[in-house]
């Protein structure tokens, strides 16, 4: 393990694979014309780099910034790091995670009042049986004042029961902007027969709950029998990736696919999004799930990639950093080792490039307060993605 700053450049190189996307390819070269006919230039996937601004070998599974501009982020194996500049301190109290198969620390989310109550929230595998299973868990903490321990830590919602399955944890964590609500997700736990279909089981899911952990009275299935009253959404498969569209407030999400069919959603309170019913993936090795890829009740992905792109991280591209990338949507690939850049004309996909090609397992992608596109990458740590 190493904490070191490494400032180094990496020149990146776009060059887009037609079997990796549904869409056609967008050409992005040449001036635009903004609104008083001027040319403007469009920023082209072949003009950004990558910096280092985080050395750090091991697993960011999450990060975001503190108030001050230092950083919080989850190590997998169960660390949480408070990162200033080149450097970061190991935070005390975090809860015990299952550090298994894909499970471990995963995301982390600050409450929306944190400069005031310093409450940090987390996802992970809590553990069980002295760690032989486990289960997603997510609960809060208040951050000490020097960043240096989490106090009081407190499970807020478990998503049992506890399995020795190692894989489709979920994770991730984000605020609704209209209601205040803390949204998360829950993967299907490799119990694809069982949970994502069935509001009575955890597994397969976007919950919606209250800071405090509380149900809110008007969620979908509030009433329903035996149902788990926080599901927001279901039929979904393993989610790892959650964003809040900038300009409509929608909830955005993507998960896994099995051999194909990633899937990007834009989440509705109780709609059922298909999976393992409805699906353009196939078995791992090559036979089928099913036959259908549509079904009266069940929502269509709003866009999906064959084969698989293994999409991990997600965010809306905001600012002027990146001029003609505005409101596009960016999604960390671990299979391929880039940023994939989707372009959106409103509720269309207009064409897709990859950003920052082989540079790593991407496994988040965030929009740091300074404007600029941020990227935790396996082995390497976290790198700003900056115009050339």
């Amino acid at each position: 393990m190493r904490y070191l700053f490494l400032p180094i450049l990496i020149s990146l190189f776009v060059a887009c694979d037609p079997a990796s996307t549904t869409t056609e390819e967008s050409t992005t070269e040449g001036p635009n014309r903004a609104a008083d006919g001027e040319p403007t230039m469009m920023l082209t996937a072949a003009g950004v780099e990558a910096e280092t601004v985080f050395n750090f070998e091991d697993i960011i599974w999450g990060f975001t910034w503190l108030p001050d501009g230092n950083m919080v982020a989850t190590v997998k194996d169960g660390r949480l790091l408070h990162v200033q500049g080149d450097s970061a301190t190991e935070v005390s109290g975090v809860p015990e995670v299952r550090d298994a198969g894909q499970g471990g620390l995963l995301d982390v989310l600050l409450d929306q009042d944190f400069a005031t109550n310093r409450y940090v929230y987390l996802s992970y595998s809590r553990s069980e049986d002295g760690g032989e299973k486990g289960f997603t868990s997510v609960g809060r903490g208040t951050l000490s004042e020097d960043g240096t321990r989490l106090e009081n830590f407190t499970s807020l919602y478990d998503g049992g029961p506890a399995t020795d399955k190692g894989q489709h944890y979920g994770s991730r964590m984000v605020w609704g902007p209209e209601d205040g609500y803390l949204y998360f997700t829950i993967g299907d736990r490799g119990n694809r027969d069982e949970n994502p279909q069935d509001s009575t089981r955890d597994g397969g899911k976007v919950y919606r709950i209250a800071a405090d952990g509380s149900i809110p009275s008007d969620n979908p299935f509030v009433g329903a029998p035996n149902a788990k009253e926080a599901t927001y959404s279901l039929g979904h498969r393993n989610l790892q990736g959650l964003a809040v569209h900038p300009t409509t407030g929608q909830i955005w999400e993507h998960e896994h696919g099995p051999r194909g069919g990633d899937e990007v959603n834009i989440i509705e309170a109780g709609k059922n999004y298909g999976w393992p019913v409805i699906t353009y993936g196939i078995n791992y090795d090559g036979t089928q799930i099913t036959q259908e890829v549509g079904k009266a009740g069940m929502e269509q992905p709003f866009h999906y990639w064959v084969p698989s792109i293994a999409p991990s991280g997600m965010a809306f591209v905001t600012g002027d950093r990146y001029p003609g990338w505005e409101g596009d949507l960016l999604v960390g690939s671990l299979k391929f080792s880039y940023i994939k850049l989707v372009h959106l004309d409103g509720d269309a996909v207009t064409g897709e490039q990859e950003l920052i090609k082989n540079i790593g397992r991407v496994r988040d992608v965030r929009m740091g307060p300074d404007g600029y596109i941020y990227a935790s990458v396996e082995g390497t740590g976290i790198v700003r993605v900056v115009p050339a």
